[in-house]
């Protein structure tokens, strides 16, 4: 896992540095920079794979093809044995794989890929820019004086001057003759397809399994752990992964309350680490402790929407746990994408269900799965998601939502169809598999600390005053109002602002309303019902 910047069409080096500056975090193990006729590609390196030979960039063919790559391959050793018979490797790197597959195949090798990656290649008077199918890699660019700049995050992007900052597009490459070009589409609705419960089930845990097991990919001496908070998702990551590695590393985090009672997660992670047998860790943090990592976790994530800034403090203090054992973590971030495992997903009609987590898919670029790289990579902390294998993409929307969402002792049950595949397995007990879903930040414990804190630091004038003054941001509460703040003071740039949350063409208010009009407009359920679903609409 690293960090890119790069410029092409100017030699603009010195700008280069200063947003490789910017990402030491992505990337502590080493850095490079390359310059070549017509641009510079610079690169921050986690090593992960090949770690003695791996430095980036890659360069090859008398220094008139070069890579930089943000990301793994995980299929990158099958490739690399089909293409060493034509190219001679340099290195064991799964990025020189990239680009010795783009040396064959030109752009079009993006679709052998099997990973998540965000990469830069040039070639001669060609270049070409990549981001893997479902966006699980950042990536950013913009123009300055019709120069174009790169970058792994938005805040690097800012030291280029540029005017405004896009977001590149999920499953998109670009190339100066044929622009965007979309290699991957999440695939139709097919749900008449798997209907049959014992073979719905196999398919997913045969595909599951291996989804788990390609991203145990590292050197021997890179430590692989994951998250295990006790629910579902990620539990089932970590059994599957403690069959591979013998005492695993495991973490949760959460909080005590003030008659020493540890919260939901901490409880139910002690039950599922047992279980499956893992070296395990916890992390208790106070109020305090969340109050002071708060501006911290605002600055990192580039966003201040109040929902995906509560569920990244956790998120942080768990990544901030984890990397004092491993480099790289397993998480269950996509099963309630794939498994319409949100709370507000029970309300769907069943012929609109496999529609909206079709829709949440293609939008958990811009959410979740920013959060995740986000706070793994301030602690140089590389995060996988097996979750969002593109095949476990693609058997989701082939299932159908009967099979997804369904009574389980006197309740509906979210994800019914991914508990199924594994009962009766040795994976996880009955009370981990059967668990109801509770929300990342009510299972920690910290579910209302942000607004606490927003209506102690801000009076209704204050809100009033700060949205007047950002006609642009989406303020719709103190809470957002109090993040917003803490978020201006560390990216002041109007380029930034134009790209976060609605600027990068993501709504979150426009995200609420469409959950809230899709539920009410067919389903009649109390208020306290409609304000959890808007809530957990914006973290889905």
């Amino acid at each position: 896992m690293c960090g890119i910047a790069g410029c092409i069409g100017t030699k603009d080096t010195r700008t280069i540095n200063r947003m490789l500056d910017a990402l030491p975090h992505r990337g502590p193990n080493d850095r490079g920079i390359h310059e070549y006729e017509d641009g510079v590609f610079g690169h921050t390196r986690l090593s992960i794979v090949d770690v003695a030979k791996g430095h980036q960039p890659i360069v090859v063919n008398d220094g008139k093809t070069a890579i930089i790559c943000n990301g793994e391959v995980y299929n990158f050793k099958k490739l690399r044995t089909r293409l060493s018979s034509k190219y001679r490797f340099k290195t064991k790197s799964d990025s020189e794989t990239i680009l010795r597959l783009y040396q064959e195949k030109g752009p079009a090798c993006v679709t052998e890929l099997n990973g998540m990656f965000a990469f830069a290649i040039y070639d001669g008077d060609d270049f070409m820019l990549a981001r893997d199918p479902i966006g699980i890699k950042p990536l950013y660019y913009g123009y300055y004086h019709d120069k174009l700049y790169f970058s792994s995050e938005l805040g690097a992007m800012t030291l280029a001057g540029v005017d405004e900052v896009h977001e590149f597009p999920a499953g998109h490459y670009y190339t100066p003759k044929d622009g965007f070009v979309q290699y991957y589409t999440i695939p139709e609705i097919q749900d008449h397809i798997l209907t049959d419960i014992e073979e719905t089930s196999d398919l997913i845990r045969k595909t599951f399994i291996k989804a788990v097991k390609d991203r145990l990919l590292a050197d021997p001496e890179v430590p692989v752990g994951s998250f295990c908070s006790g629910g579902l998702d990620s539990s089932l990551v970590a059994a599957i992964a403690a069959d591979e590695i013998p005492h695993l590393h495991t973490f949760v985090v959460g909080m005590e309350d003030e008659n020493g009672d540890v919260s939901d997660d901490v409880k139910a992670a002690r039950i599922a680490a047992d279980h499956i047998g893992s070296t395990h860790h916890e992390l208790l943090f106070t109020e305090e402790e969340y109050y002071q990592a708060l501006p911290t976790v605002i600055q990192k994530l580039e966003t201040y929407d109040p929902s995906l800034v509560r569920c990244a403090i956790p998120c942080y203090f768990t990544c901030k746990l984890a990397a004092q054992y491993v480099t790289v973590v397993l998480t269950g971030e996509g099963a309630d994408e794939l498994f319409t495992g949100y709370h507000y997903m029970k309300h769907f009609p069943f012929d609109k269900l496999n529609m909206e987590a079709r829709r949440c898919i293609g939008n958990v670029h811009n959410i979740n799965l920013q959060r995740a790289d986000r706070m793994g990579m301030l602690f140089s902390l590389e995060l996988r998601v097996p979750f969002f294998d593109v095949d476990m993409v693609d058997l989701s929307m082939k299932i159908p939502p009967e099979l997804k969402i369904r009574e389980h002792n006197g309740a509906k049950i979210e994800k019914w169809i991914l508990r199924k595949a594994f009962e009766d397995t040795h994976y996880l007990p009955d009370d981990i598999l059967w668990r109801y879903k509770v929300q990342y930040t009510q299972g920690a414990g910290c579910e209302s600390l942000g607004e606490k804190m927003a209506e102690k630091a801000l009076s209704d004038e204050d809100v009033e005053r700060i949205k007047a003054e950002n006609p642009q941001a989406v303020i719709n509460s103190k809470e957002a109002a109090y993040y917003f703040k803490i978020f201006r003071e560390f990216h002041p740039q109007d380029s930034i602002l134009k790209s976060i949350g609605i600027w990068t063409g993501f709504d979150f208010a426009e995200e609420r309303e469409h959950v809230k009009g899709t539920v009410d407009g067919d389903l009649k359920h109390d208020h306290a019902e409609e304000e959890e679903d808007e809530e957990e609409s914006r973290a889905a």
